[in-house]
């Protein structure tokens, strides 16, 4: 009951929505995230026993539930389609199992044997990851079975050209493409709405009934068709439509909607300025909020995301900024007007948004990549793309962009698509988009192959600009192991040479100066304060400052710093670590360089637990003043 008394009010469960597997046994209804739009799965069509398909049937059921990983229906598809692959392999044996406990392991391990022996080695993780994923959703099954489906998949087949970024000139190509699509359309519509506009406030005088036509496409996303009680021309344009001169049906309805081929072009545009997913790209939502509250601040817009591949983390926010890209621009930025919407991922995402407006109405979708369809599974009408590669790949053909040209060499076509454009924005701009630093250098840089001897350059380039700085900077100053003995005995002698008061220098020998990695002997007379004040730099610029002294107690926690910065060129790009952490490497090795090997050794052998914890606290900045 409620707090006020009232029984609770359940759903009447004859209007439930049917999903999972349907009165037939075999039917499997799915949903994905976000779409009410369903997909039935025939297991019936697969080649095997009634039993078997019954049973596939309530295993890929569980496996398209609701929390399952399988969100998108691009993956529900792929999973579909490696278990009919499985089931043809099962039909093809001289004795083909015909109930679940006629599978066994060597079926399984023969699926995969027969994957290679055709070749699909590209697919063969996929494909057997989408059976045993399937079938380990059942729990009736013996031993050696369970172990079988239990085995880690093959690894992943990798090859150099799927994972290639393009040059810097191909990707602004690319992207000027893409915007010349969507100004011409921009204008075209824009254009027809002022003319609909008027005709529907003023009513303009209609001789040719253009403006009519041009009215109901715009609410229909049709024509008018001939109807009456003969099916082969009720369908058909009305004849005052098709005898009008006004062109073919599709070019018609494109007077107010896009077309498949303009909405691929908005998605390159996205792709190009924002590095995000293709699955992010193809579900993004119309609805957004303005981060200034349209109160005339800068222009972002902030839209709800979903990757679903992040389980848990797979809802997020992405802003998209009303600042220009300009490594997707052409060379010379002064030919490009402040006033272009295309050049800002704020602009691309707000004019697909209005182009779309009337696409939307009539689907009922809040989808922003919209477009009319000739046909297509559900035939004609405005249509949600869900797959990143079904437009994009016929625009990138019909738009015949050539790769640079190599001396000696035919020209050849180049191929867009969205993955390439994302893996080109990250290493164009070395920083991760939706994922960790550690996955932007594994899972892409680490894999691309394109362009990888400018980026080497490029990486080389500043490497050397910090070394060449590091020798010009002052070392840090230090003091000898024989020094140290000498000022115990006579400290006067070393606050002389020093230019300090007895006092310090008694404290400095104790230890009660250190910071990090050295002793501060004027901690309000620094090069990176003001004076009088304390200093508020971070430690690691002690490694050039002149008020710092270096001595043999600090060798463990240097050599523990030199080996965390070495370490850390794994985990990031390298040109990030490069910019970060390449002066301080160079530094510390030329003060490690004072030493000879037995001193060395004998410090590494000293660290103990505290100097993990103080290093480990310096280099994650808990240390600094913030």
């Amino acid at each position: 009951m409620s707090q006020r008394g009232r029984a609770a009010q359940l759903p009447d469960p004859r209007h439930t929505t049917l999903r999972g597997v349907l009165a037939d046994g075999t039917t499997v209804r799915c949903f994905e995230d976000g779409n009410g739009q369903p997909k039935d799965f025939d297991c019936a069509r697969l080649t095997v026993s009634p039993a078997l398909q019954r049973m596939f049937a309530e295993a890929f059921a569980k496996r398209t539930a609701p929390g399952s990983s399988l969100r998108s229906m691009a993956s529900i598809g792929d999973t579909f389609r490696s278990m009919r692959r499985f089931t043809q392999y099962l039909a093809g044996l001289p004795r083909p199992p015909v109930t679940q406990s006629g599978l066994r392991p060597h079926h399984v391990d023969g699926f995969l044997a027969d994957l290679r022996a055709r070749g699909q080695t590209a697919t063969l993780r996929e494909h057997l990851r989408g059976v045993k994923t399937v079938l380990r959703q059942l729990d009736s099954w013996d031993k050696k079975m369970a172990v079988k489906l239990a085995e880690p998949h093959p690894p992943h087949a990798r090859t150099a050209g799927s994972h290639s970024s393009y040059s810097r000139a191909e990707f602004q190509r690319i992207a000027s493409a893409a915007r010349d699509d969507l100004r011409r359309a921009a204008q075209r519509i824009r254009t027809n709405r002022v003319l609909l506009e008027q005709y529907r406030s003023a009513g303009l005088v209609d001789p040719t009934r253009k403006l009519e036509l041009l009215d109901y496409v715009e609410r229909h996303a049709d024509v008018p068709r001939r109807g009456g009680d003969f099916p082969s021309k009720s369908e058909l344009p009305a004849l005052w439509v098709s005898g009008g001169g006004f062109g073919a049906t599709p070019d018609v309805i494109r007077w107010a909607h896009l077309s498949p081929l303009e909405v691929s072009a908005g998605a390159v545009l996205m792709a190009a300025l924002t590095g995000q997913n293709p699955y992010v790209i193809m579900k993004c939502s119309a609805s957004h909020h303005r981060a200034d509250g349209d109160a005339g601040g800068p222009n972002t817009a902030i839209i709800g995301v979903s990757k679903p591949r992040r389980r848990s983390r797979a809802e997020m926010d992405v802003a998209l900024s009303g600042v220009p890209d300009w490594i997707s621009t052409p060379d010379d930025p002064g030919s490009i007007s402040r006033r272009d919407e295309l050049h800002t991922a704020f602009g691309v995402y707000m004019l697909l948004r209005e182009l779309t407006e009337s696409s939307r109405r009539i689907e009922g979708s809040d989808r922003l990549m919209l477009a009319y369809c000739t046909n297509g599974p559900h035939g004609r009408g405005i249509r949600r793309q869900g797959s990143a590669g079904g437009w994009v790949q016929p625009w990138s053909r019909g738009h015949g962009l050539l790769l640079d040209q190599v001396a000696g060499m035919p020209p050849e076509l180049l191929v867009v698509s969205l993955a390439r454009l994302r893996m080109t924005y990250l290493e164009l701009h070395q920083k991760p988009v939706a994922h960790t630093e550690q996955t932007l250098v594994n899972d892409y840089l680490g894999r691309n192959r394109g362009n990888l001897v400018e980026y080497r350059r490029v990486v080389a380039d500043a490497l050397n600009e910090q070394v060449a700085k590091a020798r010009a900077l002052p070392l840090i100053s230090g003091l000898s192991a024989a020094e140290i003995n000498k000022a115990q005995q006579d400290p006067e002698a070393l606050a002389s040479q020093l230019s300090l008061s007895h006092s310090d220098v008694r404290r400095m020998l104790k230890g009660k100066l250190d910071t990090v990695m050295n002793a501060c002997v004027d901690n309000q007379h620094g090069p990176y304060g003001d004076p009088g004040q304390p200093c508020r730099a971070s430690f690691m610029l002690c490694l050039s400052c002149p008020c710092a002294r270096a001595m043999p107690r600090h060798l463990p926690v240097q050599i523990l710093v030199l080996d965390r910065l070495t370490d850390r060129r794994h985990h990031m790009t390298p040109l990030a670590w490069t910019t970060r952490f390449a002066l301080p490497h160079a530094q510390l090795s030329d003060v490690l360089a004072r030493y000879d090997d037995d001193d060395l050794n004998a410090a590494r052998a000293a660290i103990d637990e505290s100097h993990h914890e103080i290093v480990g606290r310096f280099l994650n900045r808990e240390l600094d003043l913030r």
